[in-house]
């Protein structure tokens, strides 16, 4: 039954776009390994979408005001002290939005969701085998075909301070990585795991594959990773309404915290049954003397210090780091928040927009999902249709995915690394694909 559904899932519901749907999933199985291969597939699947779909693409709201922003932001670059750098900023923005915007219309139906969820899970396999041998096979090598076709750096363990990082540049860009395939998975697991009694082969692989997501995600020691893992439990144990987990997972998440920063009598207690891994990593024990310039809370008020100071335009893209690094001595590349960033960077008006988009499709998403438990008076008129019960699981955990990426950028920023970056937007662009989808029904309806 599960495979008849995937096999149906790699047929796009619109035979125009099966192309591009081929392309995408292709670009997304790929990606984790080759970003080269997996970036070229996917931007060729949103340009095809936007070939055929270009009427119904170019009068979406959302796509509008994303075109608005990438106006005022091209702007902003005409304002910058160094303006090649500026320019060149934009490339971690620009074209992810545009690609964003055609692959909201390839992304049309939850069982698309799936599929996409599926295809990333089978594709964190290799990163999985690759960080657990760094880590206890002591990997380190580079492998490199063709160029950038295939690139991949193995650094060594003992470089890392015994952090995973497989093959991505920073163990909290790992983090990053794993914690969506571990929402994504976990959404698929939560579906299908009443099948383990029958023994079914594919939801024992899907099982050991998001525990294994799991335990990387410990091993790298992300403290931003660690947190958005334990706010994804706590967001499917409340969807679930399974009470006694969400008692269990908020009392360990405690400890936790009660032996990383309590008084030390209290503490104390705690620490005999908390890791010393866990509790000296939340509160820094375990990298003791770190210089104030390295602080997120000193790079977070030289952000906003530059936002004050020019707060309609920004002091322009890729400012940060050498003026950052003039008056601090250190190199630090960004303030470790998106948001911070675009606000110092690009000025409060693009901030807010930015925000504003990012907002009105948290909020549009909520609505699909809980749209029955919404009083009338705040339903939005174009969406009357809901989810459909067997649906709302997986569209929940793109939500959850969506959630999760915001609040990583509070504590981190994502857009420089390029997997990473193209991820979060194919993400976005399926929540919104689906959401269109659901609105275009109720239209069709009432016309």
């Amino acid at each position: 039954m599960l495979g008849t559904s995937l096999n149906k899932s790699f047929y796009h519901p619109n035979y125009r776009l099966q192309t591009p749907w081929n392309w995408l999933q292709f670009g997304l199985l790929s990606f984790p390994l080759s970003p080269f291969l997996g970036g070229i597939s996917i931007v060729v699947a949103s340009l095809l979408t936007w070939r055929k779909q270009h009427h119904i693409i170019s009068n979406r709201p959302i796509h509008k005001g994303f075109a608005i922003l990438s106006i005022l932001l091209l702007i902003t670059t005409g304002f910058a002290s160094h303006k090649l750098e500026a320019f060149l900023g934009l490339f971690n923005l620009l074209p992810f939005f545009f690609f964003f915007t055609g692959l909201t219309s390839l992304v049309q139906t939850p069982a698309q969701l799936r599929q996409i969820s599926w295809i990333m899970v089978f594709g964190s396999v290799p990163i999985l085998i690759i960080g657990f041998g760094q880590l206890f096979l002591g990997w380190n090598f580079q492998f490199q075909v063709l160029w950038i076709v295939f690139d991949w750096i193995v650094a060594p363990e003992k470089s890392l301070s015994g952090r995973m990082a497989s093959n991505f540049m920073h163990p909290n860009i790992l983090a990053a990585y794993l914690v969506t395939i571990f929402i994504l998975g976990l959404g698929l697991w939560l579906e299908n795991f009443h099948k383990l009694k029958q023994k079914n082969r594919l939801i024992i692989f899907l099982t050991i594959t998001v525990f294994a997501n799991f335990i990387a995600i410990v091993l790298t020691n992300s403290r931003n990773g660690w947190g958005i893992t334990i706010f994804a439990c706590l967001a499917y144990t409340l969807y679930q309404g399974w009470r006694l987990i969400v008692a269990a997972v908020v009392s360990i998440t405690s400890s936790f915290f009660l032996a990383a920063f309590a008084p030390l009598p209290i503490a104390q207690f705690f620490r005999n049954f908390v890791p010393y891994g866990i509790w000296a990593r939340l509160n820094d024990d375990m990298f003791p003397g770190r210089p104030v310039a390295l602080m997120r809370k000193t790079q977070w008020e030289f952000a906003w210090n530059l936002t004050q100071q020019h707060p309609i335009t920004g002091s322009g893209l890729r400012s940060f780091g050498g003026l950052y690094k003039t008056q601090m001595q250190i190199d630090v590349n960004h303030p470790h928040n998106l948001f911070l960033m675009l606000s110092a960077e690009t000025g409060l008006i693009t901030t807010l927009i930015f925000c504003g988009l990012l907002t009105w499709i948290l909020i549009t998403a909520s609505q699909l999902l809980f749209i029955n438990k919404i009083p009338d008076f705040f339903k939005k008129s174009e969406i009357s249709a809901s989810l459909e019960p067997e649906n709302r699981l997986i569209f929940f955990s793109y939500l959850i995915t969506f959630i999760g990426w915001i609040l990583f950028n509070t504590v981190d920023v994502t857009t420089f690394d390029i997997r990473l970056n193209t991820l979060s937007w194919v993400f976005v662009a399926a929540l919104c694909g689906v959401i269109y989808q659901y609105q275009s029904r109720h239209q069709s309806r009432d016309n």
